[in-house]
């Protein structure tokens, strides 16, 4: 049969042309489709490297000269700012709270950092995101270290004045792990002068969901009591079990036990909601996406629906006479879906030539034999899909009808 069947496919090379054009574009749109949409989701659900859940963002202000109860005696602002976290740490619902500067996820404002060691440097060319904070900023968002750390084994390192850093630093410099260095002293721009010693490494801290986390590189290092004026990002994990009315009874005692001198809290946020809002094109545009992609794969299923139905139903007279010479309806089936599959391979090994180019020439995502492979296997499967539904039906209905009535018809 499979001889016959390709030398069918041969002898009618004509019409077989044009539905193997069509299944070529077809290949290659539906590849460019399936691998936008498989590095997104891939993405998204790649380790983030730290856990928001049960955290808060607390907005400390100064109170304005024009205010009654504003005190021109008090200027320790760096005191009276480690008073109030003393305060907060303590407080019975607080499982860890952290002072910081542009270092809590999801954040627009970045600072980063210039790091070398030796000959190696990076952050000239790549971005290091530098997260200045107090020692209990890694408990608040659970870091994790490479080697297992946990957040309060990490804390105590930076309690020692130690830096840690993304385990990947190096990457771009074909190190693929920073673990060999711990221990080591490094030179950082902020002070070219001085060496900090690396604690400990990290796992990858991702700045976006949809990064894949490869080129988001961090250092973590922590700043005295004389830099408080500037972190003004006050990060707090609530326990477990304390998370229900944690707003409304920090607001209860915001006035009484939480002013400090001429400080006050004037918001706080959940990271669930900052999440939301800073990624809410990106969650959009993902959404549009997807809608996209449904539709376009929408259109090319009902296309190859037409084509291989009006093909089927050409083919009646062909069919009842294969019935007629005691075929049976499996073997009619099989046979339709097997040309099918013979021009979709055909098709695809062509189709994986182009989507390859348009991968080298950048015109789709950073290329990966991996992911190339299996997203040319997914679109290749869900042709393969459309192309069994599209032949499904109306073979189905060619061979319930009785051969002498279709070849009287033709």
């Amino acid at each position: 049969m499979n001889k016959k069947l390709i030398k069918q496919i041969r002898n009618e090379w004509r019409s077989n042309l044009w539905i193997f054009t069509e299944l070529l574009i077809v290949s290659v749109v539906m590849w460019f489709v399936v691998d936008y949409m498989y590095v997104m989701i891939s993405n998204y659900y790649v380790p983030r490297g730290f856990d928001i859940s049960h955290c808060y963002l607390i907005r400390v202000n100064n109170l304005p000269p024009q205010s009654r109860e504003y005190n021109p005696a008090d200027t320790s602002y760096n005191d009276d700012k480690a008073e109030l976290l003393n305060r907060i740490q303590h407080r019975p619902d607080i499982e860890a709270a952290s002072l910081s500067m542009a270092s809590y996820p999801y954040d627009g404002s970045n600072s980063t950092a210039a790091i070398s060691y030796d000959t190696i440097k990076v952050g000239t060319d790549d971005w290091v995101m530098r997260r200045l904070v107090t020692p209990d900023f890694v408990r608040v968002f659970r870091y994790e270290g490479a080697n297992g750390e946990t957040p309060e084994q990490l804390a105590e390192q930076l309690k020692e004045g130690k830096i840690l850093v993304s385990d990947n630093l190096f990457a771009e410099h074909n190190i693929p792990s920073m673990r060999n260095y711990v221990g080591k002293a490094f030179k950082l721009d902020i002070d070219s002068t001085k060496k900090y010693v690396l604690g400990a490494t990290m796992k990858t801290v991702k700045y976006l969901d949809f990064d894949s986390g490869k080129k988001n590189f961090s250092m973590v290092m922590t700043l005295g009591k004389e830099y408080y004026n500037v972190m003004d990002e006050l990060c707090v994990r609530v326990k477990d079990n304390m998370d229900k009315d944690f707003v409304n009874n920090l607001w209860k005692d915001a006035d009484k036990q939480l002013r400090v001198g001429n400080l006050f809290i004037s918001d706080i946020q959940s990271f669930q909601d900052i999440r939301t809002n800073y990624q809410r094109s990106q969650m959009n545009n993902m959404r549009d996406y997807m809608i996209c992609g449904a539709f376009l794969m929408l259109n090319i299923f009902l296309g190859i629906l037409g084509t291989f139905w009006f093909r089927t139903q050409q083919r009646k007279g062909e069919i009842a006479l294969m019935k007629a010479l005691g075929s049976s309806s499996r073997d009619v089936f099989i046979r339709e879906i097997a040309e099918g599959q013979i021009l979709l391979t055909a098709a695809t090994v062509v189709a994986a030539v182009l989507d390859l180019n348009i991968a080298y020439a950048g015109l789709s995502t950073e290329l990966e034999a991996g992911r190339f492979a299996i997203t040319v296997l997914i679109s290749y499967l869900l042709t393969a899909l459309m192309i069994v539904i599209g032949i499904w039906f109306p073979a189905r209905k060619a061979m319930k009808i009785q051969p002498a009535e279709a070849l009287h018809d033709e």
